[in-house]
């Protein structure tokens, strides 16, 4: 058996990427190389097509609304059916803040539905009142890592994401706004599909997270080799302090 890789999927790299969303595609390719794990990210953005099976991570990132909106159509006409099988499949799905929103069935934003590709059981509405802004920290727990973890990012979007009954958060908001402002929860994780509004980038202040992601991807069957992560550490510790934790 050759050494492993991953493939990772971008989509609509050149519209959903106000949040500093490159950084965790940079990362997550620099920890791959320092470990010899192979890397490859391809890109799909408008009328592009998925293979659901060519791809072990698909990446989402947020965009202004004008943007999300031409996303959002072209996600449910040419990608939806191939989200849906590589999601069946295990693949991972990271979709962060507006990429998170369009897991749902719909963003809601006065008399417009922004329609969403239904991975996931959630609806967001643009409700009034002020954005929810801020430094974030959250308490989680994925399978295959001993105890809760705290994640650490920022949270910027005005949009309020409400979870189905059947669905699970991604974790407890310790600081911060969260989901709702009002919910105390974070994000949504159903087996490894996962949304969450913290960026600023997320995976840079969370080197723990990125591992996890890779982990899970490849489907390695062993811890991955450590690396020294003091500047890593470091991000992460400041990330928490940032937002009181």
């Amino acid at each position: 058996m050759g050494d492993p890789t991953l493939r990772v999927c971008a989509l609509y790299p050149d519209l959903l990427n106000i949040y500093a969303d490159r950084g965790n595609l940079l990362l997550l390719e620099r920890r791959c190389a320092w470990r010899g794990i192979g890397f490859e990210v391809t890109s799909a953005s408008l009328g592009d097509g998925l293979d659901p099976g060519a791809h072990d991570l698909f990446y989402i990132g947020g965009g202004q609304d004008r943007d999300q909106r031409l996303c959002a159509q072209d996600m449910v006409d040419t990608k939806r059916d191939a989200l849906h099988a590589a999601a069946d499949r295990g693949a991972v799905v990271l979709a962060v803040c507006g990429g998170y929103q369009l897991l749902g069935h719909a963003y809601e934003l006065e008399d417009e539905r922004i329609p969403g590709v239904g991975l996931v059981d959630l609806h967001t509405v643009r409700e009034a009142g002020p954005r929810l802004i801020g430094n974030v920290a959250i308490e989680l727990e994925l399978p295959g890592i001993d105890g809760p973890r705290v994640l650490a990012g920022f949270e910027n979007h005005a949009g309020r994401t409400h979870l189905g009954a059947g669905e699970r958060p991604l974790g407890r908001v310790l600081r911060g706004h969260g989901n709702t402002g009002a919910s105390a929860f974070e994000g949504v994780r159903r087996g490894n599909v996962i949304g969450t509004y913290l960026h600023g980038p997320l995976l840079p202040k969370n080197a723990w997270f990125a591992d996890w992601l890779i982990a899970t991807a490849t489907g390695a069957a062993e811890a991955l080799e450590p690396l020294d992560d003091r500047l890593e550490d470091a991000a992460h510790a400041g990330a928490r302090r940032a937002a009181g934790v």
